[in-house]
């Protein structure tokens, strides 16, 4: 038992200082990476929505760049630190940096009055106009946005654009989180408008998707950068740098340099040229998924173990409290789990854990909360008769527990762990919300460059699927071979 308690005590600390040291989607400014500077700047963004910030494959390697980037740069640069990006979904960047998990959010940020009670903002740097954009079939159906009166539309959620949308009279709404996902809902007709940044909007503009003659009355959007509330030194220091380069006209170079880049769509014709093409973002992915879900189950395997006797245990309050654990975990979805661990810690306790540690620490929760019952169902169903036994011939119940009991009961739900482990591999997909470098983060990162809507995905689908056969093989034949003694 001791070496067993050591074993893991060895293996917590190994997996602690793997997932400190693992980079997932953080990317250090090319600039920098030469120097030696101590202090780091952390920006948040959403790198979807081009020019300000997007995914662009240069010199074979996958970079954050938009004039927003650059912007972040400039200040880096006059604050003498490192600057390293933090890529997650819109509406997490606000819970970002109020949780300190960020420094500042550079992402085309609207500074509303609402937006305002939680966080501070910079001076204003870009000015841009709000546009709807239709199917080239539908251009002349929507002249003013009277027309968008009980329409189907489309906006990212958490945006300016969600809330011009909900003026609109009897409107359906569509609120996604990135900007690619709406453009593929309208081609699909899903939607029929959508909402969005005239210098965003270029970026998708071609012979089936334009701009309507409709514009919102609040047609101007100015774009600003937020910063924790209270931090009024950084504030002071981004406002210098925003009016030196507004003053040498900076800004407006780095909005056409950035523009032109978006504009070069890095299209890469069929699904086998994608995959090909991309087999290195696909092959992180598959790393990074192997890595949560194979520590998600150990540690969930562990935990679930220790619960699952707790259960069976005599101390009421002990089997209560495994009761309520299980209970919980299961009854919640693994989103708002996700959720608690990776900000609501952080706000709540300062405890700020990478994006590798939350979703091993999720996974890990959730899984061992069904493996749990796994496990009682496994002991519960090994004969009675067998402990009473064991201990009519001298052993300590946990000897026999050991021995005797938990060798059966795990070879009898053998086949239940594997499915528990094949689920969890699909799972592991949610981590790629919080910016977790996995196959469906990936998979949306090729998307973005591309402008493929469907065919990244369907890659992603496939490696997903061979990983879940083989392992589901694998298991077959493990099975085959402790079920060989059954037969003598």
């Amino acid at each position: 038992m001791k070496k067993i308690t050591r074993f893991i005590v060895f293996l917590l600390s190994a997996v602690i200082l793997l997932t400190t040291g693992l980079q997932t989607t953080e990317i250090v400014s090319a600039e920098q990476e030469t120097t030696k500077i101590t202090k780091k700047l952390v920006l948040g963004t959403s790198a979807e929505f081009p020019p300000y910030e997007f995914h662009k494959t240069i010199d074979g390697k996958d970079q954050i760049v938009g004039f927003d980037i650059e912007i972040a740069k400039e200040i880096a640069k006059d604050l003498e630190a490192e600057l390293v990006i933090e890529d997650m979904g819109f509406d997490s960047l606000l819970s970002a940096l109020q949780s300190g998990r960020v420094d500042f959010v550079i992402s085309g940020l609207t500074p509303t009055e609402e937006r305002r009670k939680s966080i501070d903002f910079s001076n204003d740097y870009y000015l841009a106009q709000q546009v709807v954009v239709v199917r080239a079939e539908d251009q002349e159906h929507f002249p003013t946005m009277k027309e968008l009166e009980n329409e189907k539309i489309g906006v990212q959620k958490g945006s300016i654009q969600e809330e011009i949308a909900m003026d609109i009279p009897n409107a359906h709404l569509t609120s996604l989180d990135k900007i690619p996902d709406l453009v593929l809902q309208l081609q699909t007709k899903r939607i029929n408008a959508i909402i969005i940044e005239d210098t965003v909007a270029q970026g998708y503009l071609d012979s089936e998707i334009v701009l309507a003659d409709a514009v919102p009355e609040d047609a101007d959007s100015l774009a600003a950068i937020g910063i924790q509330k209270g931090n009024v030194e950084l504030l002071n220091s981004i406002n210098e740098t925003l009016a030196r380069l507004q003053s040498n006209g900076d800004i407006d170079r780095m909005v056409k340099e950035a523009s032109i880049l978006a504009a070069d769509r890095q299209e890469s014709g069929n699904i086998f040229n994608i995959a090909w093409k991309y087999r290195s973002y696909y092959a992180q992915g598959i790393g990074y998924t192997l890595l949560l879900s194979a520590l998600g189950v150990l540690f969930g395997f562990i935990i679930g173990l220790f619960i699952s006797l707790l259960r069976m245990t005599n101390i009421g309050l002990l089997r209560w409290l495994a009761s309520a654990y299980v209970e919980v975990l299961r009854g919640t979805p693994m989103l708002v789990q996700l959720m608690i661990i990776h900000y609501g810690m952080a706000l709540t306790f300062g405890i700020n854990f990478s994006p590798l540690q939350s979703g091993i620490i999720t996974l890990s929760i959730n899984s061992s909360a069904y493996l749990a019952e796994i496990f009682r169902a496994g002991i519960q169903g090994v004969d009675r008769g067998q402990m009473e036994a064991a201990r009519s011939l001298g052993m300590k119940r946990s000897t026999a527990m050991r021995h005797i009991i938990l060798p059966q009961a795990l070879k009898a739900v053998l086949p239940a762990i594997g499915n528990e482990f094949i689920t969890i591999i699909k799972e592991s997909s949610i981590i790629s919300v919080i910016g977790m470098a996995d196959i469906m983060y990936q998979a949306g990162v090729v998307k973005n460059i591309t402008y493929q809507g469907l065919s990244p995905f369907i890659i992603a689908a496939v490696i997903y699927f061979c990983m879940t056969f083989a392992l589901s093989k694998v298991l077959r034949v493990v099975e085959r071979r402790l079920s060989a003694s059954d037969n003598r």
